[in-house]
């Protein structure tokens, strides 16, 4: 139930979406329900940031890997555990765009030996890391690619991104390899999480259903692009550059139930995005644990919601017990 829950969720979006174009609903699905997204979406953004902003950080919570600045024949790691600005935004950038941590991730198994007992031995996971790097950049692609629809005319910059993306080309369209890597990608982390047990028994629901978007979006907008479900990309346009202006059109030109459907899914992956666990790419940027720089050996971090604590100092402790101290025999600073 865990995989088809989200997996019905999803279809039945698509159907739906798919049954409001026969019966001509396009004011809902192509006006109504993607202004709704983005407003949603624009709601749970400044909502996470704010509830991210506002909780307090008293401690220096960094999590490192690394040797910390202390004395200077100690060689420090300026990476993994900075103690300057300029070490922390190296640390940031490395973890937003080359996911660091996720490479640096191991896991460990008992290995089998001959005449010996079983060795714990820790391995690498190179192929979680690469593909969530082609997941998320391909993401990216398709994402700028797409503003093709909504500027006329097209920006160079943005020439330059398609014919980079599209240089695998046979015949008319062109090949964008971003898609279907998207594809390939999203698919691999959803066989992952179903044919390892231990990652099955810890997915949820909610781990399943925005892959199932996401294979959703692509797997139409690859139908509508190469197969025989092409849809009017110059009626496309013309809503698009309508919705941006927000001067969507009063008659909108019929396009095609899967467009019906791919603006659904991407509506719907919009307003769950900040709700959701795909907030970490807005989340990465507040993580206490990545944006402190790490000189707790350099200076004193007080808490500064520290309320005034009674406390009983040593050398007041043994000035009231100082004979009864020199009687035990236990020494004592002060004769």
């Amino acid at each position: 139930m865990t995989v088809v829950a989200p997996l019905i969720g999803v279809l039945a979006l698509a159907a739906v979406s798919a049954a409001g174009a026969r019966i001509g609903l396009t004011t809902l699905f192509c006006v109504v329900i993607p202004y709704a997204a983005i407003l949603v979406f624009l709601i749970g953004v400044v909502w996470r940031v704010l509830s991210w902003a506002r909780r307090p950080t008293p401690f220096n919570i960094t999590t490192t890997c690394g040797q910390q600045h202390s004395l200077r024949w100690i060689q420090s790691s300026p990476l993994e555990n900075p103690h300057t600005r300029l070490g922390v935004i190296g640390r940031v950038l490395l973890e937003v765009l080359l996911f660091r941590s996720l490479f640096r991730n191991v896991k460990h198994e008992f290995v089998s030996r001959e005449n010996a007992a079983p060795r714990l031995a820790y391995k690498a996971s190179p192929w979680l890391w690469l593909g969530a790097l082609a997941f998320h950049y391909s993401f990216l692609v398709v994402f700028v690619r797409h503003y093709r629809f909504f500027s006329e005319p097209t920006p160079r910059s943005l020439q330059i991104v398609e014919m980079l993306d599209g240089f695998f080309q046979i015949g008319s369209p062109t090949i964008f390899v971003s898609g279907f890597v998207l594809l390939a990608a999203a698919t691999f982390l959803l066989l992952r999480r179903l044919l390892l047990p231990q990652l099955r028994y810890i997915s949820l629901p909610v781990d399943y259903f925005p892959l199932f978007l996401v294979i959703g979006i692509a797997l139409t907008g690859i139908l509508m692009r190469y197969t025989a479900f092409r849809t009017d990309t110059a009626a496309v346009k013309n809503l698009c550059i309508g919705l941006m202006q927000f001067k969507p059109p009063a008659a909108t030109e019929p396009i095609g139930a899967i467009f019906f459907v791919h603006l659904t899914l991407v509506s719907c992956l919009f307003a769950y995005l900040p709700y959701s666990k795909l907030s970490h790419m807005m989340g990465v940027w507040l993580s206490p644990t990545r944006n402190l720089i790490g000189a707790s050996r350099m200076r004193r971090h007080i808490n500064p919601w520290n309320y005034p604590v009674a406390v009983h100092t040593y050398e007041e402790y043994e000035n009231e017990w100082r004979d009864k101290m020199k009687a035990a025999g236990i020494p004592v600073d002060k004769e």
